[in-house]
């Protein structure tokens, strides 16, 4: 796991930049490190910066396992990281007998790290790790602190523990049946990064084992396969968090946005209820006071009709009652068919024209009718009628009415004509001043329609009503 020392004069030919006077605090001894080739310098340089990467890592790794519950496990690659860093510091001969220890603690790290990122914890091998913690150490104590081949197996026992922990946490991160496309993305990550340190490690217990000159040769360069892992786990970790993060804040948006939707449908259903309860309470405070005009008002009407011994004063009378059932009706709210309001305008306006000797003449649809009116513009259309059967009896002088009416794309129309003088001269430009035709075209306003006058002196006035149905 560690790269040969160079000696000191080829590092005395090449003065250490300014930037490893901060990494020899972490590894004094690295720092210092030379090698018998330009090589296994390189390996020695890159193994410094690693060590001062790994440092840095460890310190953001720590505070993310420390600010995130989720992130706890992170801690046993803190202690990974470290482990490797102060075993490369233990580079020299004299720190030989430290290097099993940083070992056996470097290991005991990486595998509760690797397993309980997989969710996969069991107490035998946490128990087993510890003890291990505790075997290694006395072992060598045993031999009187000469690390020689019982380190060199304890080394090999540690990697393939390693090794192990590697491949059980691939085969648990492998992509079961049915998954989504995100495992199969997430074990071949796994894959790339643990694969390729497995092997290093595998290749430096074998050349170890077999030829002592490869070993000292490539040993630096494969032993830069697990830093960098640890790295390459870091990066990962810090990368999850910040990716978490992100999630973390869409979703608060989505949320937001789903209670804003929820918090104005609350409001647009508390306004329906409250327009449903203004329209119910509106509604039976029309009823009361209909039944109040009729009981009261109609019959008191009604007595002066069959009373009164003045024929005016009855007619007056009988004019009122009619007036006061209109708006009785109109206060009601029932709906009206549009063929019996018909019926009823045409029997009121043939009667009136007919009392004063001016022909009528009634058109209706060409068609029948189904449809209906609503109980205040049936009210509305009749006064907007019985007003200009009034202008046509008090002010028109004509001896012939047209009154026709049609129902024409959703419309009611009602057109009232007749063959008198026309509204005088002195009143041009200033209809809605006359002949109540400002109220006409009010109450025609209020059922969202229009009333339109045409009038001219000696060919008569038309008057035509248009309302939505």
């Amino acid at each position: 796991m560690t790269s040969s020392i160079a000696p000191r004069a080829a590092m005395a030919r090449r003065p250490p930049p300014s930037f490893l006077l901060a990494l020899a605090l972490l590894c004094p001894v690295a720092a210092q490190a030379q090698a018998p080739t330009t090589g296994l310098y390189w390996a020695a340089t890159l193994h410094a910066w690693v060590a001062a990467m790994l440092a840095l890592m460890a310190t953001v790794v720590g505070l993310v396992s420390g600010l995130h519950p989720r992130e706890r496990p992170a801690s046993f690659l803190v202690g990974m990281m470290l482990s490797w860093v102060v075993l490369r510091a233990a580079a020299a001969p004299s720190a030989a007998g430290l290097r099993p220890l940083l070992m056996t603690l470097l290991v005991l790290c990486g595998v509760q790290y690797l397993l309980r990122q997989m969710n996969w914890k069991r107490g035998w091998i946490d128990h087993a790790l510890l003890i291990q913690c505790l075997v290694v150490p006395a072992s060598l104590l045993w031999t009187g602190g000469q690390v020689g081949i019982l380190g060199t197996v304890w080394h090999a026992v540690l990697s393939l523990e390693l090794v192990a922990a590697m491949g059980w946490a691939l085969w648990l991160r492998r992509p079961q049946v049915g998954a989504d496309e995100a495992q199969p993305r997430d074990f071949g990550l796994m894959a790339v990064l643990l694969l390729p340190t497995m092997a290093a490690l595998v290749a430096e217990m074998l050349l170890a084992a077999t030829s002592e000159s490869l070993w000292w040769t490539a040993s630096p360069w494969l032993g830069l396969m697990l830093p960098l892992l640890m790295l390459a786990l870091g990066l990962q970790l810090v990368s999850s968090v910040a990716h978490a993060r992100v999630d973390a804040e869409k979703r608060i948006a989505a949320i937001e946005q789903r209670t804003a939707e929820r918090i104005a449908e609350v409001e647009r259903s508390h306004g329906q209820l409250a327009e449903q309860k203004l329209e119910q309470v509106t509604e039976r405070e029309r009823k009361r006071i209909a039944a109040d005009l009729h009981d009261d008002l109609g019959a008191k009407l009604l007595t002066i009709v069959h009373t009164s011994e003045s024929d005016r004063i009855s007619t007056l009378a009988r004019e009122a009652l009619e007036e006061m059932r209109l708006s009785v009706r109109g206060l009601t709210g029932k709906p009206v068919h549009l063929i019996d309001a018909l019926g009823d305008w045409r029997a009121e306006v043939v009667s009136r024209l007919g009392q004063a000797n001016i022909l009528a003449e009634w058109k209706s649809p060409a068609e029948d009718v189904e449809h209906t009116l609503q109980a205040r513009s049936y009210v509305q259309t009749t006064r907007i009628l019985r007003e200009s059967v009034s202008n046509i009896i008090k002010h028109s002088g004509a001896t012939h009415a047209t009154i026709s009416s049609a129902v024409q794309q959703g419309d009611f129309i009602l057109t009232i004509q007749d063959n008198g003088q026309g509204i005088p001269s002195e009143l041009d430009g200033r209809l809605d001043r006359g002949h109540g035709m400002a109220s006409m075209k009010s109450r025609a306003k209020q059922m969202h329609g229009q009333c339109l006058v045409e009038s001219g002196p000696g060919w008569g006035t038309v008057i035509r009503l248009t309302i939505p149905l």
